[in-house]
């Protein structure tokens, strides 16, 4: 994993990128300053053989840099708790079938961010419950990640039938842009009859597009280490068991804990049944990345907005009445709002003790 030992140019960044959103929605990553001002060469060489390290494929039997030869190939990395990835989702799955008779190769490198996501299981629950149904190289090593020189979640490189990077884009956007190299490439390749036109793509639920327009607030990790903004009397209380309190308000892109809770470097741990956590935001989506660990009993909770439970502006894994259950850390969409887009105060509160949650994200 790649971590991250500047916190004012992380914070820099993600100032910078909050600014980007709207016209590109990147997800840079919190140490690719010089990545960024300095963007990735596009290699020349053997990036395809680095294949053969994935620890597992998912959905096809491993594939080879000789296997591919000849073919344009699609790579893109991705992590299942990634919204940038997800809202890339659609556009990527539609290629694969718009393209693939025309010999496209789609492959899909599932590089972990959080532990869970190294569990192999979870991938392939995640992988289903997404309709992915292209290859998926499992890189839990990230051999793949480095010999494409990566630093993003999502990134995706696009390879010509030489084996040779022609294009690459990183975070959400560009589709048209990439959609027409694609075409190009095949028809570099000796393809014949390549549909021209632009594959027409809506999102869904969690893949719909961000509210670029309306987001003010960007991703922020709830762990000891990288954490931003905490607002509790006291402060964050690294891996000890504590009593946290909300304050009297809170200031936009704040958030703080109530309850018994162990703050360890990557995650919160709720001790106790009933602990809270507040986030003053701005957005029309709201997702926590949060649930229990594997084998533990799932956790009901419920979700409030200003005060009040979130009822017509629930996202997907919230009822009606503002409750809902998570059985396995993931992704949750806690609120999708309807308009107008306002900083909001939202509330979590954990009926159940056990679950751990990792990173907020807005949309």
């Amino acid at each position: 994993m790649i971590s991250d030992n500047d916190t004012d140019r992380r914070g820099f960044l993600r100032v910078a990128a909050l600014a980007l959103a709207a016209g590109s929605g990147k997800d840079i990553m919190p140490d690719s300053w010089d990545k960024w001002h300095h963007p990735v060469r596009l290699a020349v060489a053997d990036e395809l053989s680095s294949l053969g390290s994935a620890t597992a494929w998912i959905n096809s039997p491993p594939l080879s840099e000789a296997s591919l030869k000849g073919k344009v190939v699609l790579v893109q990395f991705w992590t299942f708790t990634c919204i940038n990835w997800l809202r890339t989702l659609p556009y990527v799955r539609a290629w694969a079938g718009k393209y693939r008779k025309a010999g496209l190769v789609v492959i899909g490198v599932h590089a972990p961010e959080f532990v869970f996501e190294r569990n192999l299981d979870n991938v392939r629950r995640s992988t289903m419950e997404m309709s992915v149904d292209y290859p998926v190289a499992v890189d839990n090593d990230y051999a793949i990640w480095r010999a494409f020189n990566n630093r993003y979640w999502p990134a995706l490189y696009l390879l010509d039938a030489k084996a040779q990077v022609r294009h690459h884009r990183f975070g959400e956007g560009g589709y048209a842009e990439t959609e027409g190299m694609v075409q190009q490439l095949l028809i570099e390749g000796g393809a014949r009859d390549v549909d021209r036109q632009l594959t027409p793509v809506q999102g869904r639920g969690i893949e719909a597009d961000a509210d670029w327009a309306d987001l003010r607030s960007a991703e922020n990790y709830v762990g000891a280490e990288r954490t931003e903004n905490f607002a509790s009397p006291g402060g964050v209380v690294p891996d000890r068991s504590r009593t946290y309190a909300l304050p009297s308000s809170l200031s936009l892109n704040h958030w703080a804990l109530a309850g018994d809770w162990t703050a360890q470097r990557d995650r919160i741990v709720l001790n106790q049944p009933n602990g809270r956590i507040a986030y003053r935001f701005h957005g029309r989506d709201l997702h926590l990345v949060m649930g229990p660990p594997m084998a533990a009993r799932p956790v009901r909770y419920r979700v409030f907005l200003d005060g009040q439970p979130a009822t017509a502006a629930h996202g997907i894994d919230v009822d009606e009445h503002g409750s809902g259950t998570t059985t396995e850390q993931r992704m949750h969409q806690l609120i999708r709002q309807p308009k107008p887009i306002i900083d909001r105060t939202f509330e979590i509160e954990f009926l159940d003790k056990g679950v751990e949650a990792f990173s907020f994200t807005f949309g």
